[in-house]
């Protein structure tokens, strides 16, 4: 989990590195992961959820940075202190307000969605990071970080799937794939220090600053009081965006952490955790570091990894006879080690991560393997979502699909509808983050909740949606949370819901959660 969470976050810290003028650096993103391990691991009514930065604060900071730049960039430090402080204040009232419940609402439609955004957006910071190797390193250094970061996502892809397989033993494969990302890194960063024309092409490599010290000549308290009265009240609306990215965002990471497929006997506390999300969120703003929220692909990883599975065989007959008989695994979650300690001690290790040796460490990492994470965490939220499915299963020949298949009961056209609109408010995510108009990103996110609840019903009947659709919170430990379960339209009951999901997992077993992966 350590290397599940450092990399990912060195990563966005990189792009954040190049587009805020160096203000946020290594130091400030190990800080900011650190801080929020051992307060959520210590205080936190849900320590399972993993807590650090994250990609979509990274594209939040930069782009208030290109914001200011038009007129003042010397008041980013303190416009920055203070859209986190309006961002907390805002947290604590929907805290206060209980406004968490309405998460129960959501559905897989907007979380499906909201995954596939973030998995595109990774995808082309990766290619991004690629771009600037060429800048940087020129055409040699650029084909080598090309090189680098393609096979570091091929060789964590292939070991991840290793522990779908069959090869070797269950134990064998689950190291393989637990520890995926650690063997690829050691090996392509030992790669790239090869000596001759590999080491001789200077690729660039992680920045680095002194230890416990800020990235820029600063002290660690940003001196957010100097800042002019009208920018403190400009930054506000700031603040509440970043408050409704933290709403959807965290307490998304959260219930999936809380997944239906994890058999949890501990309630979590969404509204103490969103309260103590703005706790962090104002400690982070006026030390000036990148503020944390839930992280969605290594939540639902962690709690993956403390989870005891059991692996049954079932046997299929066939009408050839008892020796041409089918035999598949079926994947069952038996128990969850429900703990504080491994949080905590994630918090710890990346404290010591800011210390010389480890620092020196890391500046010997090329920056291209953070272009392969951002690839293999992209690829990841892509390869598993259900609009993916959605679309192959419209792309299969009729006459291998199954026929207990439920989505067979949907005209095509309609499946067609159904994930057109989520293709769509995608695309208006995705094109409205490379844009000065990026700012206003949390706002289309959180519109994707109304857009299900009020609009998407009108065009499909009630069967449609339940067998395409299903709510996102569905453990009976994350609904008592939420104000209990949400009201379900025309008296339908709860087993009506998730009809597609329901026979996935009667026929193969509950998903597994690796590093690169997102199920909800």
């Amino acid at each position: 989990m350590y290397f599940v969470n450092l990399l990912p976050a060195i990563a966005y810290t990189l792009d954040m590195y190049r587009r805020t003028g160096e203000f946020f650096g290594i130091n400030e993103a190990l800080f900011s992961s650190a801080l929020a391990a051992i307060i959520f691991s210590l205080l936190g009514a849900q320590p399972l959820t993993i807590v650090g930065v994250t990609g979509l604060i990274s594209l939040f900071n930069f782009t208030i940075y290109d914001i200011l730049s038009i007129y003042d960039i010397s008041i980013y430090p303190q416009f920055m202190a203070w859209t986190g402080i309006w961002a907390a204040i805002f947290h604590w009232l929907v805290a206060i307000f209980n406004a968490c419940d309405y998460m129960r609402y959501v559905t897989d439609f907007s979380s499906e969605s909201f995954g596939m955004y973030v998995g595109i957006i990774y995808m082309i910071k990766g290619v991004e990071e690629l771009v600037n190797e060429f800048k940087i390193a020129g055409s040699a250094g650029g084909y080598l970080a090309c090189m680098i970061a393609i096979l570091y996502f091929a060789s964590v892809y292939a070991l991840e799937k290793l522990g779908y397989g069959k090869i070797w033993k269950a134990g064998f494969r689950g190291i393989l794939a637990d520890y995926a990302y650690v063997f690829c890194t050691l090996f392509w960063v030992g790669f790239s220090h090869i000596p001759g024309t590999i080491k001789s092409t200077h690729i660039a490599r992680v920045p680095i600053s002194k230890a416990f010290a800020p990235t820029q000549s600063r002290s660690w308290l940003i001196d957010f009081w100097n800042l002019d009265v009208k920018w403190v009240f400009i930054s506000m609306p700031f603040g509440f965006l970043v408050m409704l990215l933290f709403y959807y965002d965290h307490n998304v990471s959260s219930i999936t952490a809380q997944a239906r497929q994890f058999p949890l006997k501990k309630p979590g506390g969404f509204h103490w955790d969103f309260f103590l999300l703005g706790c962090t969120t104002f400690v982070a703003a006026i030390l000036g570091l990148p503020m944390p929220n839930g992280l969605v692909p290594q939540a639902p990883v962690h709690t993956d990894s403390l989870t005891v599975y059991k692996t049954r065989l079932r046997i299929i007959p066939t009408a050839e006879g008892e020796d041409t008989e089918i035999r598949r695994p079926v994947v069952s979650a038996e128990a969850v080690v429900e703990q504080r300690v491994s949080h905590f001690v994630m918090g710890l290790a990346l404290i010591g991560t800011m210390t010389g040796p480890l620092l020196v460490t890391l500046h010997t990492m090329p920056n291209a393997v953070f272009a392969g994470v951002f690839f293999v965490v992209g690829w990841g939220s892509i390869e598993s979502n259900g609009i993916l499915q959605k679309f192959v299963f419209l792309q299969a020949e009729e006459r291998f699909i199954q026929r207990d298949e439920p989505m067979l009961q949907i005209r095509k056209r309609k499946i067609w509808l159904y994930i057109g609109i989520q293709f769509f408010t995608v695309a208006a995510c995705v094109a409205i983050s490379h844009t000065l108009a990026a700012i206003g990103f949390p706002v289309l996110i959180m519109l994707l909740i109304p857009l299900r609840i009020l609009v998407v019903p009108r065009w499909f009947r009630l069967k449609e949606l339940q067998i395409l659709d299903d709510f996102t919170a569905t453990n009976k430990m994350v609904l008592a949370s939420l104000g209990g379960k949400p009201g379900l339209p025309e008296d339908s009951k709860e087993e009506d819901w998730g009809l597609e999901r329901r026979r996935s997992e009667n026929r193969f077993g509950v998903p597994r959660q690796r590093a690169g992966s997102l199920h909800r």
